[in-house]
């Protein structure tokens, strides 16, 4: 391979690593804010987050804004890792797209997980079903659907220009 062919695989690394990175952050941020923010407004209309965390406080309850964090922030340290594994590696721009689609397709296990606690708590303390039912819910599993679609599709890809390559001499 030429230079500047590598250059450009290098380029494109970074900026795949760069926008997973962000990607992955702005997953996870959101997410906390559904999970601490969104949904404990919307359980409890009427009421301010303080109020909110008065009653559950009252109740024995806490939405356990820590672990909720440290939950979601595990895919923001996997996708900053990742980053620096791919760029000083020189990983091919497939092989670190393919990590970030992955890290995408299990937020939303990583966002079920987190918000099992806070649901619950809510939904003791406040008398109604548990779980996130906000439509903006459905944005967080349509992307990690989509990142295992393309996931799936870069997969067949791969393979398909495999067997299409001339055999080496």
């Amino acid at each position: 391979m030429t230079r500047l062919r590598h250059r450009t695989l290098r380029i494109q690394t970074v900026g795949i690593s760069i926008a997973g990175v962000l990607a992955v952050t702005a997953y996870a941020v959101l997410a906390a804010m559904q999970i601490l923010v969104w949904t404990p407004l919307a359980a409890a209309p009427g009421l301010t987050l303080e109020q909110i965390r008065g009653e559950l406080s009252g109740a024995g309850e806490s939405m356990n804004e820590g672990m909720t964090i440290a939950i979601v922030g595990v895919g923001v340290v996997l996708a900053l890792a990742l980053g620096v594994i791919a760029v000083t590696a020189r990983a091919a721009p497939m092989i670190a797209a393919a990590g970030f689609l992955s890290l995408l397709m299990f937020g939303a296990p990583g966002f079920f997980v987190a918000s099992f606690g806070p649901g619950m708590a809510l939904a003791d303390t406040f008398m109604i079903s548990a779980g996130v039912h906000l439509p903006g819910v459905r944005v967080f599993y349509a992307i990690s659907a989509l990142a295992a679609l393309l996931l799936a599709m870069g997969g067949i890809v791969a393979v398909i220009r495999a067997r299409s390559a001339p055999a080496p001499a």
